[in-house]
């Protein structure tokens, strides 16, 4: 009885939310045609995007504004304090290491997921297998940051010389004759580790995206290069990355801004311990460990400020692309 009473709530819950919006749709479209011509046309467009600029207002410009006006005030948002947030996310020494290591995983992952993705992308293009490899490579994106951070923390799991390794890697280099490495704890190697789970994770997506501008390229190009005599490496060069370069910078990009905020991967895995913090962690350490709401709105808004001079150039780009089709 109850199982059915709760399957009637979801029932009206559904009924009553999306008939509720439909309503509200409907009635607005009535009150617009009923205006004077000139009127309806211009009207028209603000109706149907008023509700998703008003959610947005809500829970994304305004938390941004209030987040800025923070960043002024000491730790209890008490009393300003002008710019004193920000001259020690920039001369801390926790907050130096954070940018280091960002930009450490900026240049790793950017660099080795993209150059990864697309030379997958071109070596399985058209070979019988290539559904089953871009499947496999691609498998990884279906999880999460967090449940990717828990496998790899047990191929990294680490026990003493002398005791059972329960860690992939360190048992396949005790088997080797060497002694086991504490991969999350050895400041020398700890963000290398980290940072090859969001390399293992997002080469799929490059390899997917770059591998549809690869099919994309016209084949009588390639023909045509083939009986000038270009061999492969000249058509990958010479043909292939200037005709997908748009494509390249796009992907590029996005995993830039996703560097920029990765978090769950360090929390999960060492806590932002052993020299592995970055920016993101450090903020939210500011904001909920040591509750100091000044320094991680302050934080918070140089986060904002690094990713949206990337934006602003993938919504360039994209527009320019717009104007060519």
């Amino acid at each position: 009885m109850e199982v059915i009473s709760r399957i009637l709530e979801v029932i009206l819950a559904i009924a009553f939310g999306c008939g509720g919006v439909i309503g509200l749709f409907y009635l607005a479209n009535y009150g617009i045609n009923a205006l004077p011509k000139p009127w309806n046309r211009h009207f028209l467009p603000w109706v149907y995007i008023a509700p998703a600029m008003i959610v947005l207002s809500t829970y994304l410009i305004w938390p941004t504004i209030q987040t800025i006006y923070l960043s002024f005030f000491d730790g209890r948002s008490q009393n300003f304090v002008g710019l004193k947030n920000y001259i020690f996310a920039f001369t801390d020494q926790g907050m130096l290491v954070a940018f280091r290591n960002n930009l450490l995983w900026l240049v790793l992952v950017t660099g080795i997921s993209v150059s990864l993705g697309l030379i997958i992308a071109v070596l399985v293009d058209k070979v019988s297998y290539e559904p089953i490899a871009k499947s496999l490579i691609f498998l990884p994106m279906a999880i999460s940051f967090v449940g990717a951070s828990v496998i790899w923390k047990f191929i990294y799991a680490y026990k003493p010389m002398g005791d059972a390794q329960i860690g992939l890697l360190n048992a396949v280099i005790v088997n080797l004759g060497f002694e086991p490495v504490g991969w999350l704890v050895e400041r020398y190697v700890n963000n290398f580790a980290l940072i090859a789970i969001m390399i293992w994770l997002y080469t799929g997506f490059c390899m997917v995206i770059l591998s549809s501008a690869v099919k994309g390229i016209p084949e009588n190009i390639i023909e045509a290069a083939r009986i000038d005599g270009a061999n492969s490496w000249q058509i990958f060069w010479q043909i292939t990355i200037p005709m997908i370069r748009s494509t390249i910078l796009v992907v590029s990009t996005t995993v830039i801004i996703l560097v920029l905020k990765v978090f769950d991967i360090v929390f999960v895995m060492t806590g932002g311990n052993q020299g592995t913090e970055v920016i993101a962690s450090r903020m939210i350490k500011e904001m909920f460990n040591f509750r100091n709401f000044g320094r991680g709105s302050a934080i918070a808004v140089i986060l904002l400020l690094l990713i949206i001079p990337v934006m602003i150039g993938n919504i360039r780009r994209f527009r320019s692309q717009e104007r060519l089709r």
